[in-house]
């Protein structure tokens, strides 16, 4: 089923929610208002439809392939990736001065969900090393920005993020790849790591690995972990390539979903053949980002960045499944509607329930889109407002959604893409129809960059309970005043939104008491995920719920549309929103049950 991107709906969300017209008012976005918007998502919609949306399957059915440490991508992944770095859509939203656009986050976020609709396997290369060129803008010297950062933002190499170890999974005080400083300046790296996002493949000349890693006499834990850039190619002081780096693929990962993106375990400084190791001994050559011990702050900026791209596949997968699975409701001819308005058997859109799942997926891809549209514009705010006190309102407004929009956005994808698989009923398990592919794709996407769990913890620890639930209550303030705006507005669906936003809004209110006023840890954590799907539920009903406000006063500007937009946001409000109390009641009544239970018993 072909992939048609959702331009009015991101368009809609730039104008009203994010108000790109304002953020085209801060200083170095000055081009960057609704019309520049409009054409760049234009183009992204034709590009990501008619040259990635079709390697979706044959990634699925033909996935990435190693051999003797050399990765052999899908076959058209090659070529397309030379065609996205042509167009400039890796440095669609880097600096200018490094050969970027400069473009806003938010139109960035738009283009990203586009091509992760079109191709969840496809666009995992580009977002990773989206934060490689964070962390070295943010920490890298002038030296390595110089060498690496243009042809980083070009798309002509690319970048990888290595944490993970056979030992440390979450647990990055476990990490025991290590490095020893040389005479020049550089250090060799020694040591495994796994799970690395295209850690090798043949869509780039060079790769540039950023590695946790410790030095030489480093302190224990998190304390003592540096972060390195490791290239795959060495790069010669005229810009060319040299040698090859001691740093080898030695297997690529066999994967439920997005098969079609190699997840490699690479080896540094093992000695590899035809490699530097061959004249100057194993060790594989890295240069120090920023200062040493500082490696888990930095790798965070990547992490960060990560956190919010993974969010935006959460939306993409669920965009394209739901898209799929309106395409076959409309067309499966299945049994009389049960009013009787059809007297032969129908294409099964007519049958509530199939109307209930669609309108499922519709309003919680809509709400989560919303809500994710709305913190790439206060990041934008946070990094270009003149005024100080805006930028750091901003930067924890930013910060307080981060964790939603990944683990709320990405627990959404699977319940979207279970959804398009019950659509399709038994053709949904039959992997020729390619609703499948969707539903495993999604599942990795509660895990990497961070479990659901780990977002809650971050949730709960450092953004609430670090300010005694004040940023959470301040949230919560404005939320309020969006339900007294819907009663002045009027009318049964505004007057129906505002009453269950009112609900979840307490729901979330009395949740933050509880976990600011609880002494016991492991009732505070027993309702962190409880936590971060209420105040997610509760994100995107509300960005729902001002979208509401704004197809209302602007109904004859598209009047289906917005109609659409009005009646979408009241079935959110009336079936997700509702979901709230639940959960509330969960968290702040069920603690002790959670581990009640002796460990014996299990």
């Amino acid at each position: 089923m072909s992939y048609k991107a959702p331009l009015k709906d991101m368009l809609f969300n730039l104008r009203h929610l994010a108000r790109i017209d304002e953020i085209a008012s801060l200083p170095g976005f000055e081009d960057a208002g609704f019309e520049t918007a409009q054409a760049v998502l234009e183009e992204a919609a034709k590009f990501n439809e008619q040259v990635v949306a079709p390697l979706n399957r044959a990634g699925d059915v033909q996935p990435s392939s190693w051999k003797d440490g050399t990765v052999t991508t899908t076959p058209g992944f090659k070529d397309a990736f030379r065609q996205f770095a042509q167009g400039g859509w890796q440095g669609l939203q880097h600096p200018v001065d490094f050969g970027g656009q400069g473009l806003p986050k938010a139109i960035g976020a738009a283009c990203i969900e586009m091509v992760n609709s079109a191709n969840l396997s496809f666009a995992l290369c580009p977002l990773l090393t989206d934060g490689a060129i964070e962390a070295l803008l943010t920490a890298g010297s002038d030296e390595l920005k110089a060498i690496y950062l243009e042809k980083l933002v070009s798309g002509e190499w690319t970048g990888t993020m290595n944490l993970t170890e056979p030992q440390a999974g979450s647990d990055l005080a476990l990490v025991r790849s290590r490095a020893e400083p040389q005479p020049d300046g550089s250090y060799k790296v020694y040591g495994t790591k796994i799970f690395i996002t295209y850690g090798e493949h043949d869509m780039a000349d060079n790769i540039a690995h950023l590695v946790l890693a410790r030095v030489t006499g480093a302190p224990e834990g998190i304390k003592g972990i540096s972060l390195f850039l490791v290239p795959k190619f060495l790069v010669n002081p005229d810009g060319s390539l040299g040698k090859r780096n001691d740093v080898q693929c030695v297997s690529i990962e066999h994967k439920m979903g997005i098969k079609a993106s190699p997840t490699a375990v690479l080896q540094y400084g093992d000695g590899m053949v035809a490699s530097i190791a061959s004249s100057t001994g194993p060790g594989a050559v890295g240069y120090l980002v920023g200062q040493e011990n500082r490696g888990l702050e930095y790798m965070f900026i990547m992490m960060n960045a990560a956190r919010y791209a993974v969010g935006v596949q959460g939306i993409a997968v669920a965009e394209r499944a739901y898209q799929q699975a309106v395409a076959y409701a409309k067309d499966r001819v299945q049994s009389r509607p049960v009013d009787g308005s059809i007297k032969a058997s129908a294409a099964i859109i007519h049958h509530p329930d199939v109307r209930r799942m669609l309108m499922t997926s519709r309003a919680l891809i809509e709400g989560c889109r919303a809500m994710a549209s709305v913190a790439a514009a206060a990041y934008d705010a946070a990094h270009h407002h003149t005024d100080a006190e805006a930028r750091k309102q901003n930067q924890t407004f930013y910060e307080f959604l981060v964790p939603l929009v990944k683990g709320y956005s990405t627990e959404m994808s699977l319940e979207v893409t279970s959804l398009g698989v019950q659509v399709h009923g038994g053709m949904g398990f039959i992997e020729e129809t390619g609703a499948a592919q969707h539903y495993r794709d999604a599942k990795i996407l509660t895990i990497y960059e961070g479990t659901t769990a780990i977002q809650a913890n971050d949730l709960v620890g450092r953004k609430t309970l670090r300010d005694g639930g004040q940023t959470a209550k301040a949230i919560a303030a404005q939320v309020e005043a969006t339900e007294a705006e819907l009663k002045r507005q009027g009318g049964v669906d505004a007057l129906a939104v505002a009453r269950h936003l009112a609900a979840a809004r307490a729901a979330f209110v009395d949740v933050v008491d509880f976990l600011v006023a609880q002494q016991d840890p492991n009732a505070v954590y027993a309702g962190s995920v409880p936590y971060l799907m209420l105040a997610g539920n509760l994100m995107a009903g509300w960005q729902l719920a001002r979208a509401l406000l704004a197809a209302q006063a602007n109904l004859s500007e598209d009047a289906a549309f917005m109609q659409a937009k009005i009646t979408t946001a009241r079935f959110y409000a009336e079936h997700i929103l509702t979901r709230t109390a639940g959960q509330r009641a969960a968290i702040v009544e069920g603690a002790a049950s959670v581990t009640a239970l002796p460990l014996e018993a299990f």
